[in-house]
């Protein structure tokens, strides 16, 4: 199920798509990401300790996609788009040493979820494809 108050979640697709894209450090450097930091960025990839912006660019040597830090749990990002009173009466918070924490959100109260997101004016739809690539897979991450 994908959630989009005002299209948030959507809104990540094209800065991970493009960051996917790039062919040099100076292009990754330069994607502009919305909800999401940019793990090519120059605050950890300097152009001067040999990440050229001329040099050619592979997501898969960002260590953060390696280890499947980024971009961040699908689940995760729960915490931000969902209402508060939806998190406490839909989900249950689950604990992870290795990402973070999520939101598990058992299948039988999803009907009842969806219905209570539209009336408030959520789009609500199933996107199976942009949940894989807002979660990472396909990046090449160990988590994939």
């Amino acid at each position: 199920m994908g959630v989009s108050p005002g299209g948030e979640t959507r809104e990540g697709q094209p800065s991970v798509r493009a960051l996917a894209a790039a062919r040099t450090w100076g292009e990754a450097r330069q994607v502009r990401m919305i909800h999401l930091w940019n793990p090519a960025g120059a605050e950890y990839h300097d152009p001067e300790d040999g990440y050229a912006d001329d040099k050619p660019f592979t997501i898969t040597e960002v260590g953060a996609v390696a280890d499947g830090d980024w971009p961040q749990m699908v689940t995760g990002r729960a915490f931000t788009v969902l209402p508060q009173d939806l998190q406490d009466r839909y989900g249950k918070r689950q604990v992870t040493v290795h990402n973070g924490d999520y939101l598990e959100i058992g299948v039988a109260g999803e009907g009842e979820l969806v219905a209570e997101l539209r009336q408030r004016g959520y789009e609500v739809t199933r996107d199976d494809e942009l949940i894989n690539l807002l979660g990472g897979f396909n990046l090449g991450s160990q988590a994939s």
